[in-house]
C-alpha cells in the first residue's frame, strides 16, 4: 500500500505535458487509448434528425492572444509550466509576440488544463 501511496506522490509531481507524455507511452505499451471512453460517451441523437453525424473534433490549437503588461511574468511562468523545457528567453518572446501558438495539435484535457492554466495567470487565450 505504501508503494502505491509513493507512486501517487510521484505523479503528482508532473507537470501537465509529462502526464500528456506518460499517458501516450502507455498507451503505446499497454495498446489501449485512453480517448476510446470519451468517444463512446457522445450524446446520440444530439445532431439535428436526418443530418449526418458530424466527426468530433480530438485535436485542439492554443493560442495566445493578449497578454496585459502586468500580468506577464505570471504569464510566462505558467508558459513555461505548460510547454516544458523552454527557456526563459523563450517563453518571454513567445509571450511578448501574442498572438502566437502555443499548443498545437493537443488533446482536450491538455487544451483545457493549458487555457485555464493561461487565464488563470491573467492571459486572454483562443482554443481553435
Amino acid at each position: 500500500m505504501a508503494e502505491i501511496a509513493n507512486l501517487v506522490e510521484e505523479l503528482s509531481k508532473l507537470t501537465v505535458i509529462e502526464a500528456a507524455d506518460l499517458v501516450k507511452q502507455l498507451e503505446t505499451k499497454w495498446g489501449v487509448s485512453a480517448a476510446a471512453p470519451v468517444a463512446a460517451a457522445a450524446a446520440p441523437g444530439a445532431a439535428a434528425p436526418g443530418a449526418a453525424p458530424a466527426a468530433a473534433k480530438d485535436t485542439f490549437d492554443v493560442i495566445l492572444a493578449s497578454v496585459p503588461a502586468d500580468k506577464k511574468i505570471a504569464v510566462i511562468k505558467a508558459v513555461r509550466e505548460i510547454k516544458a523545457g523552454l527557456g526563459l528567453a523563450e517563453a518571454k518572446a513567445l509571450v511578448e509576440g501574442a498572438p502566437k501558438p502555443l499548443l498545437e495539435g493537443a488533446n482536450k484535457a491538455d487544451t483545457d488544463a493549458a487555457k485555464k492554466k493561461l487565464e488563470e495567470a491573467g492571459a486572454k487565450v483562443e482554443i481553435k
